[in-house]
């Protein structure tokens, strides 16, 4: 016999399975100069966005792609031998020297910290043998992603017709990028020493932002200043990209400060256990929980009503990790998403016991 049971909550549970944008806390939600903008958590849920899937100039935002490219075809230890070709490229530089060997992992450095053009040519034809086997990698890339409206013709990011993407998809780019741990420790780094040279981080947010754990700025005339990073605080993780816009540090740092003061991240196993009635059993019940490490985000204030669907008893044997039933969220009577519930202990016939 299937029961089910609705309970009322003080606090809005959203999982961090749901894909569909977050609901708006009672407070309104901050404006930003962006032409187009994203906030999103580390599933890909989305907390804030404006013209969030509008295909723009993206500028060096681009060398995102680039290093994760790399990193994924490529030993950080391996040696590149700096051409005179490289040290002509237009734009910001870390200044490489023909002739002189750098490694992949210097070269990366140059990348992320100085957003140097030339490192992400050397960079791209040392990985793939050419700068256009490189970019069909990085278009292979983003496809695999689901980067659907997104497409590079450069490694560099260099104004280019068909060289595009969205605020939504660099954060999905983001968030990809932030699952290697070499790209973490690399635009982590706020200056790192090269050949006698000091790069520094273009990266403000590194320093001003609390929680920021890393970044790429991006700037061309025609796109405008462009700004991706990440920020992580009570173990939410989150990612904003800003693309045209003037005043992209203040902006990141008020949709973060926004994002902190509004959501928190609690484990559901932790707040949730039902109990279950077990029938000629070793034990009188077995508990009900979600699935370990079912991660929510809970907003500060508003409500949300759960349904849960548990049989009123079962009989022994009862496994451990079996599902017991089902978790529904819902506000204002429509369904959000649902869990299973699952037994968190054995329980065995009493006459074996």
């Amino acid at each position: 016999m299937l029961i089910i049971r609705s309970v009322f909550l003080t606090l809005l549970l959203t999982l961090l399975l749901l894909t569909q944008p977050l609901l708006a806390c009672a407070e309104e939600k901050p404006s930003v100069s962006a032409e187009a903008c994203v906030l999103l958590c580390a599933d890909g849920s989305t907390l804030f966005e404006k013209n969030a899937d509008n295909r723009c100039l993206i500028a060096s935002t681009t060398k995102l792609m680039t290093a994760l490219v790399c990193l994924e075809n490529t030993d950080p230890d391996e040696k590149v031998i700096a051409q005179k070709r490289h040290c002509e490229v237009e734009g910001s530089s870390m200044y490489l020297r023909a002739g002189e060997a750098y490694t992949v992992r210097e070269l990366l450095l140059g990348l992320l910290l100085a957003s140097g053009n030339d490192a992400a040519l050397a960079l791209a034809e040392y990985t793939a043998g050419s700068e256009q086997a490189f970019v069909e990698l990085m278009n292979q890339k983003a496809l695999a992603l689901g980067l659907t409206g997104t497409h590079f013709e450069n490694p560099h990011g260099l104004d280019a017709k068909a060289h595009y993407s969205s605020a939504r998809d660099m954060a999905k780019l983001m968030l990809c990028c932030l699952e290697n741990p070499a790209f973490c420790e690399l635009t982590a780094t706020k200056a790192a020493e090269v050949k006698g040279m000091t790069l520094l981080n273009h990266n403000r947010l590194l320093n001003c932002c609390p929680g920021c754990i890393g970044g790429k700025t991006g700037y061309t005339n025609a796109a405008g200043r462009c700004l991706v990073s990440a920020c992580e605080r009570g173990g939410l993780l989150l990612v904003c990209v800003t693309l045209s816009d003037p005043d992209d540090w203040d902006d990141h740092i008020r949709l973060y400060d926004w994002a902190y003061a509004h959501y928190a991240l609690h484990d559901l196993c932790e707040e949730l256990m039902f109990d279950v009635l077990v029938i000629s059993g070793s034990r009188e019940a077995v508990h009900a929980v979600p699935p370990p490490e079912t991660r929510v985000i809970l907003p500060r204030d508003g409500s949300v009503e759960y349904r849960v669907e548990l049989p009123q008893f079962v009989f022994a044997p009862v496994k451990a990790g079996d599902r017991a039933g089902l978790l529904t969220l819902l506000r204002g009577g429509k369904e959000l998403c649902s869990i299973p519930l699952l037994y968190s202990e054995s329980a065995v016939p009493a006459e074996r016991y």
